[in-house]
């Protein structure tokens, strides 16, 4: 089957903060992680003058949207909850936006509590590895804020989720998971849904690749998808290497995302990310 039999490149337009965002063409996703316990070391920072550098730095290269967690989900990382979370998400948000007004946020939490204080503080996008599975508010507090909600899929929770998963058909299984929780959004009135597959969340290196191999599938639902694969286990384990040292596999690994339908990445480095999207965007027109 040929490339342009497969992939659909249908376009697409979110909410977000009463304008309308484009998505006809791919965007990047730049990755703040207000926590020590990331598991890539250079995405780690709590100083506020290092988050706003690092906000600044990710828009001029041309990220689109900001996307701010406080809690690692890295395999085995331990809760802080919600509390917590909103006193470290709070403060950085407000200091984004105070420098960077018109900027796109995403919150990354699997509480509704914190999701609805931060959009409420500003932020645009709510960003749930769980689907509202760890929180069975979610899906009604984001349809009463009315704002975009990315749902991703993962087998179990951060703490058991590499303990031992297994799927008979891995890109079949998210799919089904996608079809039931795309609609059990829409019945609830969230107007822009987001899907992630979730690289790295309950999956095997084997699985992770059937899954980036068959991404295409998903488009489907006719819904964005995202994908979050930078410097992750997939690449550098692969690679025998490390997640340093990982951007290099990641850009390619972007670049097969891309040509398989997604329209997001969710990325540590917005400069090389972005070259990606330029090429295959090129590549698309001819």
């Amino acid at each position: 089957m040929s490339f342009k039999n497969t992939v659909l490149h249908k376009e697409f337009t979110i909410r977000c903060r009463g304008k309308l965002t484009d998505l006809s063409r791919p965007v990047v996703m730049g990755i703040i992680n207000v926590t020590d316990d990331s598991f890539y070391a250079g995405s780690r920072t709590r100083e506020l003058h290092h988050i706003t550098e690092r906000a600044g730095a990710m828009l001029a290269a041309g990220a689109a949207i900001l996307d701010i967690g406080a809690q690692s989900t890295r395999p085995g990382a331990p809760e802080i909850g919600a509390a917590e979370e909103t006193e470290r998400l709070l403060p950085a948000i407000h200091a984004i936006l105070h420098h960077y007004p018109e900027a796109l946020l995403s919150v990354d939490t699997y509480h509704a509590s914190v999701a609805e204080k931060c959009i409420l503080a500003g932020a645009a996008i709510v960003n749930d590895i769980s689907a509202g599975g760890m929180d069975d508010r979610m899906l009604s507090t984001v349809a009463h804020l009315d704002v975009p909600y990315i749902a991703m899929h993962m087998q179990g929770t951060p703490a058991s989720m590499q303990l031992n998963p297994q799927y008979e058909d891995v890109a079949r299984e998210v799919l089904d998971f996608f079809i039931h929780k795309v609609h059990q959004c829409r019945q609830l009135g969230i107007r822009d849904v987001i899907i992630d597959p979730g690289f790295g969340f309950g999956k095997t290196l084997e699985h992770n690749y059937r899954l980036l191999k068959n991404l295409h599938t998903l488009q489907i639902l006719e819904v964005p998808i995202l994908a979050g694969v930078s410097r992750k286990s997939m690449i550098h384990r692969l690679l025998h290497t490390n997640a340093a040292e990982a951007l290099n596999g990641t850009t390619v690994v972007h670049t097969l995302a891309l040509q398989q339908g997604a329209v997001i990445l969710r990325v540590h480095d917005v400069k090389e990310a972005m070259e990606a999207v330029k090429i295959v965007s090129f590549l698309n027109t001819l």
